[in-house]
C-alpha cells in the first residue's frame, strides 16, 4: 500500500500499539508509535516523530494519541446472539441443585428458548439481538459469529439467520453466519430422531445454503445432543457443499467430537472441558482453533476446566469468545470474558488478548483482521490503560475509549 500521505485517510500518532502480531515479541508491542489508514485498511505503521513529520509537511486528518494502547478489534468468534424468551428460571433451578443435564432432559434447557423464539417475529428478534449486539461492540467488538439453532424448523432457522445478516446493515459490526442445525431435537421429532437428522443434513440444509444464510455450519455433538455417527452425516453434508466447519466438542463429555472436528477440518472445535492428548493432537495436525467459553463454564459451575497445558504442548491455537446465549452464558462482555480466561483456565494475559484477537480470527477463517498489520482490515479498539493485561485484570470494567470499524471512527 502506498505511503503517501494523499492516501491516509486518517492517521493516529502518538499511541503504543498491541500489533498481536506473533514473533514480534510481548502483544507485538510498539511503543511512542503511529498507525494510519486509508480505504478501510492500515496503510502505514511507524514512529510517532516520523508521523508528526510527515503531517507538517502534508496535512492529513490526524490524531492525538498519546497515553492510550491500541488494539485490534475484538472478534467474538462464538455466540447464540438471535433468540427470544428468558432461562432466569432455569438459573433459579441451578442454584438449587439441578445439573444442565437434568434440566434439558426434563424438556428445559435449549427447548424452552427454542418455544420463545419460534413465536418470536422478526422485529422482536432483531430489537432483543440488537440490544446484546450494541452491549458486545461497546467493549471493542467489530467482528461477531452469530449461530442459529433456537428455530430447530427450517422457517425459525432461516429467520434467526436472516436477523444476523441484517444486524450488520444497521451496527458498525462484521457479522459471521453459522446454521447451528444439530442444536438439539425438538419434541416433535422425539420419535424420530433419524428423520430429524436426515432433514437437517438434507431440505434444510440445501435451502439455507441456497438463500446464502449461512457463512459454515455447526454441530452440538454430546451425550444430550447428537451422536458421532449423527453429527458425522451432517457434517458431510455441509462439506458436500464446501461450507466450513465448527462443533461444539466435549463440553459434557468425550466422545471423540475434537477427533471429529479434526477429521472434516473444522475451523474451530468449541468448549472442550473434556478433552484427551488425542483429541489435541488430532486439533493440532488439522489446524484447527481450540475456543474457549469460560462463560459457559463459569454459568454452569463447572470444576473440570479444559486442559490448558495439553493444548499448549499439542500446538493448538486458542480463541477466547463470549458463547453470548439465555442459558448457559447470558453475558455480553468480552472484557470479562478475557479475566475468566486467565483466572478460571490458566491463560496468560497475552494468550487471552491473542485469543479474542488474531486466534478469534483465524477460528472464523477471516485472515485479513486480528492484528494491526499494513494491509489489515482497520478494525481497531483505542484504551487508556497502561499495559495491554489491564484488558484482562479488570473485571470487565475499562472500555475502550474509541472504535474503529473499517477505518471510520465510530
Amino acid at each position: 500500500m502506498s505511503n503517501a500521505l494523499t492516501h491516509w485517510d486518517y492517521v493516529w500518532i502518538g499511541a503504543d500499539l498491541a500489533t498481536m502480531r506473533t514473533g514480534a515479541g510481548a502483544y507485538g508491542a510498539a511503543r511512542d508509535a503511529a498507525l494510519a489508514v486509508q480505504g478501510g485498511r492500515i496503510a502505514w505503521i511507524g514512529s510517532a516523530v516520523e508521523a508528526r513529520s510527515r503531517v507538517a509537511q502534508q496535512p492529513v486528518p490526524s490524531f492525538d494519541a498519546t497515553g492510550l494502547w491500541i488494539t485490534p478489534g475484538f472478534v467474538d468468534c462464538h455466540t447464540h446472539l438471535v433468540y427470544a424468551g428468558s432461562r432466569a428460571a432455569e438459573f433459579e433451578q441451578r442454584l438449587l441443585g439441578a445439573s444442565y443435564e437434568q434440566i434439558a432432559r426434563a424438556g428445559g434447557g435449549i427447548q424452552s428458548t427454542v418455544d420463545a423464539t419460534r413465536t418470536a417475529d422478526r422485529e422482536t428478534l432483531l430489537a432483543g439481538t440488537m440490544a446484546r449486539a450494541r452491549a458486545l461492540c461497546a467493549e471493542g467488538v467489530t467482528t461477531l459469529e452469530i449461530k442459529s439453532g433456537y428455530g430447530l424448523e427450517l422457517d425459525a432457522e432461516a429467520r434467526m439467520l436472516g436477523v444476523a445478516r441484517e444486524l450488520a446493515t444497521r451496527l458498525p459490526v462484521e457479522v459471521r453466519t453459522t446454521f447451528l442445525g444439530l442444536h438439539a431435537l425438538p419434541r416433535e421429532f422425539a420419535q424420530d430422531r433419524q428423520g430429524f437428522v436426515d432433514r437437517v443434513s438434507g431440505a434444510w440444509l440445501e435451502a439455507i445454503a441456497g438463500a446464502g444464510l449461512a457463512d459454515a455450519v455447526d454441530g452440538f455433538c454430546e451425550t444430550i445432543g447428537f451422536s458421532v455417527a449423527e453429527t458425522t452425516q451432517f457434517l458431510r453434508a455441509a462439506r458436500a457443499r464446501g461450507l466450513p466447519i465448527h462443533l461444539h466438542a466435549g463440553q459434557l463429555s468425550d466422545m471423540g467430537a475434537a477427533q471429529l472436528a479434526a477429521e472434516f477440518g473444522a475451523l474451530s472445535a468449541d468448549h472442550l472441558e473434556y478433552l484427551d492428548a488425542d483429541g489435541a493432537g488430532a486439533l493440532a495436525r488439522a489446524g484447527t482453533v481450540a475456543v474457549l467459553l469460560p462463560g459457559a463454564y463459569y454459568t454452569l459451575r463447572q470444576t473440570q476446566p479444559p486442559p490448558i497445558g495439553l493444548l499448549r504442548d499439542a500446538g493448538v491455537p486458542m480463541a477466547v469468545a463470549t458463547d453470548s446465549n439465555p442459558g448457559t452464558s447470558p453475558c455480553t462482555s468480552m472484557l470479562l470474558m478475557l479475566n475468566m480466561a486467565c483466572t478460571l483456565f490458566g491463560l496468560t494475559a497475552e494468550e487471552a488478548l491473542a485469543g479474542a484477537t488474531r486466534v478469534a480470527a483465524q477460528a472464523l477463517g477471516l485472515g485479513d483482521r486480528g492484528t494491526l498489520e499494513v494491509g489489515k482490515r482497520a478494525d481497531l479498539a483505542l484504551w487508556r490503560i497502561g499495559t495491554p493485561a489491564e484488558l484482562c485484570y479488570h473485571l470487565g470494567a475499562t472500555p475502550p475509549v474509541g472504535v474503529v470499524f473499517a477505518g471510520k471512527s465510530i
